[in-house]
């Protein structure tokens, strides 16, 4: 096998964007990936009824993933995002009552609050809690997220004074969606590192973006084609270990790989397939050991027509908290939703029909459109180790260096301050591609 400057083991966002940004530098990389497709946890099948490729997940982007849309821009695929010009969701509360959040043009972060304020949703009360929230999601954004007292995020929001309504209508669908935990379960820390790339200083940090197109075809691809075309090499089906002689030493089925660098970018779960004898890694591979996976289930449905009027909503108060339109989202007719249960835990085990059913129960209760329309197809997608999980008292997140000189860490699970997003992988892999480009020039 030719030799090259770094290998990359995983082809996830983590692995891709630290792959990328090295080859931008000139740096001739190769990328192993696992599985037979690239893509990792955030990726897309062919649905065997339909034809259609359908995502594992629906994933969600905010303007204020400055790292993500950076690599995006990098492989030519930012154009593939739609992301709002400003805030504006959709919510079908528990008693069936619609409304929208969407902030006002104001400058940020009071263009949030403005929205808040405003919010028909709301009580006079509710909207007096938002303020009093403010203060913690300021210091927040100064980069100052200290660990809270709080257990768990829940106990943070009546810290801060919230309501029990605005809890059910804003933070906890928020906070489950991007922590994939229960806000019973999760610490407030992430939540909060979250909140201040939402609460940042620019009025689109706060806005919601979505893929126009299948998660593979819109990232994944690209990025191949933008790394073969700078000289590196991807492949798939090439399931590689990492030995310690000292230095790390890549193999692929015995096959040794000639490199100067190495970022493992797998997901943790995976550690402990990647250094079989974890030598001086024996820590870390045992800390991701100990830290448990959180589960996302999504109910795809395809109905005879269309019945949806917004990209997406909101459900609040339900086992699936988000509803998307992907038709519309690909500008297609007929209609494809995607619903969404974050931190399934209750979910993830039950039979299809079951999960499938309650999805349907629960559409039809928020959507009377759904009503009469003709189900087509449902299939319910589980990823039980779609997160790890952010619950107080878990071992610490490994940071990008590692002991072992030329060998760096990548993925969401590295410490980034952030929870499993999209964000946090990115976050990681440039992080890692620039350790591994300084180690090059020693």
């Amino acid at each position: 096998m030719a030799a090259y400057d770094v290998a990359v083991l995983g082809g996830g966002f983590a692995g891709l964007s630290a792959a990328t940004a090295l080859a931008e530098r000139g740096t001739r990389v190769l990328v192993l990936e696992a599985r037979p497709r690239l893509g990792g946890r955030a990726t897309s099948f062919t649905d065997p009824a339909t034809g259609e490729r359908v995502d594992n997940g629906q994933h969600l982007l905010i303007g204020g993933y400055a790292e993500t849309f950076s690599f995006l821009r990098r492989v030519g695929a930012a154009g593939d995002v739609f992301l709002q010009s400003q805030l504006a969701v959709d919510f079908v509360d528990s008693r069936g009552a619609r409304s929208q959040l969407r902030s006002r043009a104001l400058p940020a972060p009071l263009h949030l609050l403005g929205g808040l304020l405003t919010w028909p949703a709301l009580g006079g009360a509710d909207r007096v809690s938002a303020l009093r929230i403010g203060l913690a999601i300021a210091s927040a954004r100064r980069g100052r997220v200290t660990p809270s007292r709080c257990e768990t995020v829940r106990e943070w929001l009546h810290d801060h004074g919230q309501t029990a309504r605005l809890i059910e209508l804003l933070w906890e669908p928020l906070a489950v969606a991007t922590l994939n935990e229960s806000i019973d379960v999760a610490a407030p820390e992430p939540f909060a590192a979250v909140l201040a790339r939402m609460f940042g200083s620019n009025r689109t940090d706060s806005a919601l973006g979505l893929p126009l197109k299948p998660l593979d075809e819109l990232y994944a691809e690209p990025a191949c084609r933008y790394l073969e075309h700078r000289h590196g090499v991807v492949r798939t089906s090439a399931q590689a270990s990492i030995a310690f002689d000292p230095a790390p030493v890549v193999s692929v089925r015995g096959e040794v790989v000639t490199c100067r660098a190495v970022i493992c970018a797998v997901p943790w779960f995976a550690l402990p397939e990647v250094f079989p004898c974890p030598g001086p890694l024996a820590e870390t591979v045992l800390a991701a050991q100990q830290t448990p996976g959180s589960p996302i289930v999504t109910v795809n449905v395809w109905f005879d027509r269309p019945v949806m009027d917004a990209l997406f909503l909101g459900l609040p108060g339900r086992t699936m908290q988000w509803v998307f339109d992907k038709r519309a989202l690909f500008g297609e007719d007929a209609s494809h939703l995607s619903l969404v249960s974050s931190g399934a835990v209750s979910l993830v085990n039950r039979s299809n029909a079951e999960i499938v059913e309650l999805a349907l129960s629960e559409l039809r209760e928020a959507l009377p459109d759904t009503r009469a329309a003709v189900v087509r197809r449902a299939i319910a997608v589980r990823e039980k180790n779609a997160t790890f999980s952010v619950a107080r008292g878990l071992p610490g997140r490994p940071p990008t260096r590692t002991v072992v000189p030329g060998l760096f860490l990548a993925g969401d699970w590295i410490d980034t301050g952030l929870p499993a997003t999209i964000e946090s992988a990115v976050v990681s892999g440039h992080a890692a591609a620039a350790a591994a480009a300084e180690y090059l020039q020693t």
